[in-house]
């Protein structure tokens, strides 16, 4: 397939977008305040009760939220300050799967070298079913905080429950069949995305580093040698993401402490990723040279929006605005100008732990996708 032809700045300010994603734009996750680390450590300790630990993080995220409204952002999330993990809080409460005895190995690398961080595994024990409603009572909080924008929740996209363990983690007597794991999960998830559209949730964001992952060599090695098909387990991700109807997905390569653990460009799984992908936007990561060029940009079909990771959440140095609209320049020599967005490549804290910046570092960054996209597409 040939690209798209070469895009270039116009000479005027596009107008800005109605609908999510935004041209200014973030993943979800934010820096996690002291006052609410030192909370959450008293709440283990049990110096203080699970309300007054609910009490904290609502005090946080109220202060978060009007962070995100006065930089100029249009859509706002609740940080994920509730959670330990973006994505295990989720997947633990789904009906039919829980904590693994053993513990999940995985290698992160930084410019510094590598480590390996070691969390809970997961085991699927019974039929995969929603419950109830998951991060319910969340959204219902974000949704009245917010004064003018946009509430925005983020889950794990349900590619996250198998990637996370693979077959070894899914009881056979249970799913023989691993057809049936699938439309279990799917059924689950629809469901969830059901009942939040019912709270009035339109702007839903799947997280992924299930896909991204698949495009570094060494991954798909680890993959064949656990008895997985990494040549087409992109192919039924893809699938499972279409059944559960999100508005966006993030993708990811791993983000702990300012480490990753993948590498690659789109290519692998670009085609079939962008072409075949039922959601409104992408949010890639393409903030150093690991996240590949911009051409697997060129299977971006129209009315799909692009939202470009080019700022950090890595590191705390400012980027530059001209080299940011250079590379927007760039991209849209792949994809038109006005199916592009701007945000950081990741979330500022996917783990409790958060990244290694400050918190005035996290909010010029978002300040400067802001006036970056305003000078931009206006």
């Amino acid at each position: 397939m040939t690209s798209h032809e070469t895009q270039r700045s116009p000479k005027a300010p596009m107008a800005s977008v109605a609908e999510p994603p935004y041209r200014a734009d973030h993943v979800g996750s934010l820096l996690r305040p002291p006052e609410l680390q030192q909370a959450r450590a008293d709440a283990a300790a049990g110096r203080i009760s699970p309300r007054q630990l609910r009490l904290a993080e609502d005090d946080a995220i109220r202060s978060v939220v009007r962070m995100q409204e006065d930089v100029g952002l249009r859509s706002a999330t609740d940080g994920e300050l509730r959670r330990t993990s973006w994505h295990m809080d989720f997947i633990y409460q789904l009906g039919g799967v829980s904590r693994a005895d053993e513990s999940l190995a995985v290698k992160f690398r930084n410019e510094s070298g590598g480590f390996e961080f070691t969390s809970p595994a997961l085991k699927v024990h019974d039929r995969v079913q929603l419950d109830e409603p998951i991060f319910v009572d969340d959204f219902r909080f974000l949704q009245a905080t917010v004064r003018s924008v946009t509430p925005k929740l983020t889950i794990p996209s349900p590619s996250m429950v198998h990637y996370r363990g693979g077959r070894a983690a899914i009881d056979a007597t249970v799913y023989p069949d691993l057809d049936e794991f699938w439309d279990d999960l799917s059924a689950a998830y629809a469901a969830e995305v059901e009942a939040l559209g019912q709270l009035g949730c339109t702007y839903l964001q799947f997280d992924d580093t299930s896909l991204a992952y698949l495009n570094d060599p060494a991954q798909r090695a680890e993959l064949a040698a656990k008895g997985g098909d990494p040549d087409t387990q992109h192919l039924r991700y893809v699938r499972q993401i279409n059944a559960a109807l999100a508005k966006t997905t993030h993708m990811c390569r791993g983000n702990f402490r300012s480490s990753w653990a993948a590498e690659g460009g789109y290519d692998f799984v670009a085609e079939a990723l962008f072409g075949q992908l039922d959601v409104d936007g992408f949010f890639l990561e393409y903030d150093d040279a690991r996240s590949g060029g911009f051409e697997p940009l060129r299977f971006v079909p129209p009315g799909k929006r692009v939202v470009l990771g080019l700022v950090t959440t890595k590191r705390g140095t400012l980027e530059d605005k001209d080299v940011l609209k250079r590379r927007i320049d760039e991209a849209s020599r792949y994809v038109p100008l006005e199916q592009l967005c701007l945000s950081p490549q990741c979330g500022f804290s996917s783990t409790v732990e958060g990244n290694d910046l400050t918190y005035d570092q996290q909010v010029a960054k978002l300040r400067l996708i802001v006036e970056t996209a305003q000078e931009v597409w206006g």
